[in-house]
């Protein structure tokens, strides 16, 4: 006789808490960027709230892939080749004004390696996965969905672009924002929409559009009211 005193499963539990899990990690997303816009604009102290760019940055990352399902070996050399690609292409354009133009980083992205900050290769794995599950979103065939991931990226840059010469994140040599940067953007942010389109990765991280729009908002809103 099977025994009916064991203690029912959690699963249901489990189940009845999941559902809160995406409105609370966006909640956190914009509770964070709120004060970050209040802090960099408004406080008095924005020295204090550049230099929690690399928290901000982390945390947004965490809760992006925690969202993330099947983390197989196509995912895991996705992210790492994403991550080398941005990184190095940085390395590149700052040392030799190819791709991008000449610009230099500032200390507010944090640590940085043959001076550019590790961190910014993060920033392009998340702009490249967060843009890339939007455009999956339609019903284009896969090359369109790598370009439309593309320039949704430089929608974005160009709203970042004025506000991280502000900050401290970086900037142009001369003060201006060169062409080439948003060609070099579009060409390396191309590229690594094609393998996201390509690779054999799980494709449905219900944060991904979140992530996005809240990075969209926050230096939209900085941008307009510099």
């Amino acid at each position: 006789m099977p025994d009916t005193t064991t203690a029912p499963t959690t699963a249901p539990v489990a189940a009845k808490y999941k559902k809160y899990a995406l409105p609370l990690a966006v909640a956190i997303l914009v509770i964070f960027h709120a004060v970050g816009f209040w802090g960099l604009l408004f406080s008095g102290r924005p020295t204090y709230f550049q230099n929690l760019t690399p928290m901000n940055l982390l945390l947004t990352n965490t809760l992006l892939f925690a969202f993330h399902r099947r983390w197989n070996a196509a995912f895991i050399l996705f992210a790492v080749v994403v991550w080398a690609v941005g990184f190095f292409s940085e390395v590149l354009g700052v040392h030799t004004g190819l791709l991008f133009g000449e610009y230099t980083y500032g200390a507010a992205m944090g640590l940085k390696v043959w001076e550019v900050p590790l961190l910014i290769g993060l920033n392009w794995l998340m702009l490249v996965y967060s843009t890339g599950h939007i455009s999956n979103y339609t019903r284009l065939p896969w090359w369109a969905k790598a370009l439309l991931g593309t320039l949704l990226m430089l929608l974005l840059d160009f709203f970042i672009e004025p506000v991280a010469m502000r900050f401290d994140f970086w900037d142009w040599q001369g003060g201006q924002i060169p062409l080439s940067n948003f060609v070099g953007w579009f060409l390396v942010a191309l590229g690594l929409q094609v393998y996201f389109q390509r690779a054999a990765i799980y494709k449905k991280n219900r944060l991904a559009p979140f992530v996005y729009l809240v990075q969209l908002l926050f230096f939209m809103g900085i941008f307009l009211l510099l």
